[in-house]
């Protein structure tokens, strides 16, 4: 139970009002997401803020996928409320809402020793890639391998690839995301194989989810979307197996910064004949 100044802290459901303090508090941490991407996020999942005397000074959120599996993140305690524990306790209460369901998070150094005392392991880093590429290279596709425009009949195909390759059902993610962005779909012998969706967030833009067979397939899709958008301000979160990093850093993306992905519970079951090459959010996964 909390005691002293940390009793004069209350938690409660978050709500669109809140957004403003959340993003001010994003902003304080150095973090790109506009306010629009804090509204996408609420809208598809829920979270908690942390208020003492009519200010919000935490955050956490969590985004259901299916009915065993869930992404937490929007961890945030503004810096001058540090030290009481309030990030544990939004991360507990959360929790306690997803019940026994496994939960994926991406923690920064920061984050990770708490996370670890609350039953989370690591299962690898992720990297974010940032800048403006000038001279993207036109990808070199195999023989009968092709790059399409997303058609509106896709939809159950993207369903399909997205659960193979994260081992959840992610179909209300993609449902929602879709409308808001541009998508294309790799196809070998006229087969969709893969999809990258290009959407604004934060700076710019950002390149994710990324579904595909290979790292070629991979670059076919990214490559698309780097090379239609020459100078163009864009973000790829891509796991340390996508092998994508020194290609990105070559076109003009270089790393800045590095997550820990970790898990609790068991980890979903995917189809190693295709994968995850670069994340929709760090917070979704």
């Amino acid at each position: 139970m909390a005691t002293g100044i940390e009793a004069m802290v209350d938690l409660r459901a978050m709500t669109v009002d809140d957004l403003p303090a959340a993003h001010a508090l994003s902003s304080e941490q150095k973090w790109p997401h506009r306010i629009e991407d804090w509204d996408m996020l609420l809208s598809l999942g829920f979270g908690y803020v942390a208020e003492r005397d009519g200010d919000v000074i935490g955050t956490a959120m969590a985004w259901l996928y299916g009915t065993d599996a869930a992404t937490l993140g929007m961890v945030i305690v503004s810096p001058a409320a540090q030290g009481m524990g309030l990030g544990r306790r939004l991360m507990e209460k959360v929790m306690a809402d997803l019940g026994d369901r496994t939960i994926l998070l991406n923690a920064t150094d920061e984050g990770a020793p708490l996370y670890r005392k609350l039953g989370f392991e690591s299962i690898g880093p992720v990297f974010q890639h940032q800048g403006a590429a000038f001279a993207v290279p036109v990808a070199k596709l195999i023989p009968d391998e092709r790059v399409r425009p997303l058609g509106a009949k896709d939809m159950p195909t993207l369903h399909a690839l997205a659960r193979r390759a994260s081992g959840m059902n992610r179909d209300a993610l993609l449902d929602a995301l879709v409308p808001g962005a541009q998508g294309v779909v790799l196809t070998r012998s006229n087969e969709p194989v893969g999809f990258a969706l290009f959407r604004r967030f934060g700076r710019g833009y950002v390149v994710g989810p990324t579904v595909a067979p290979d790292t070629g397939g991979a670059k076919a899709l990214i490559s698309h979307w780097l090379g239609s958008n020459n100078g163009i301000f864009c973000r790829l979160d891509v796991p340390e197996e996508s092998a994508l990093c020194s290609w990105l850093d070559e076109l003009g993306l270089p790393c800045v910064g590095r997550v820990m992905r970790m898990v609790r519970g068991p980890l979903p079951q995917t189809d190693p004949s295709i994968k995850i090459f670069s994340l929709t959010t760090q917070a979704l996964g």
